[in-house]
């Protein structure tokens, strides 16, 4: 860089500019790699959530096998079914409690692109006129 003294008007707003554009290319860069990491976060609670509902509803399945083995047999089998049926909705609790908890930890601002945005306003409001 040249000296303050031997610099032109025009070559400090150009450098002014360029470094402008510059962070707010950096800034851009920023929250696109921050938007993903929070989409490939949502994407691993969703497939938990999925998981979760889809034993759900074979839990429900097997609860309405048993009732059909109560209601027409009355016999151990029909136990047998029932255990199996509340062992599954269990597994499904913990999964869809999981995916829930995961779900909440996502953030869809990005964070850090926001910390670094009034990081940057912050600093242009203290550089010399």
């Amino acid at each position: 860089m040249a000296s303050g003294d031997n610099r032109s008007i025009t070559g400090v707003l150009q450098d002014i500019v360029a470094r402008v554009q510059e962070i707010i290319r950096s800034e851009i860069r920023l929250a696109k790699a921050e938007l993903k990491e929070e989409t490939v976060q949502a994407g691993k609670a969703t497939a938990v959530l999925a998981s979760g509902a889809l034993l759900g509803i074979y839990a429900l399945g097997l609860l309405l096998l048993a009732c059909v083995y109560a209601l027409a047999l009355a016999l151990p089998a029909w136990i047998a079914a029932l255990i199996v049926a509340v062992v599954v909705a269990a597994i499904a609790g913990v999964l869809l409690n999981r995916g829930l908890n995961t779900m909440r930890r996502v953030h869809a601002a990005p964070e850090k692109t926001i910390r670094t945005i009034k990081e940057n306003v912050q600093w242009a409001k203290h550089q010399p006129r």
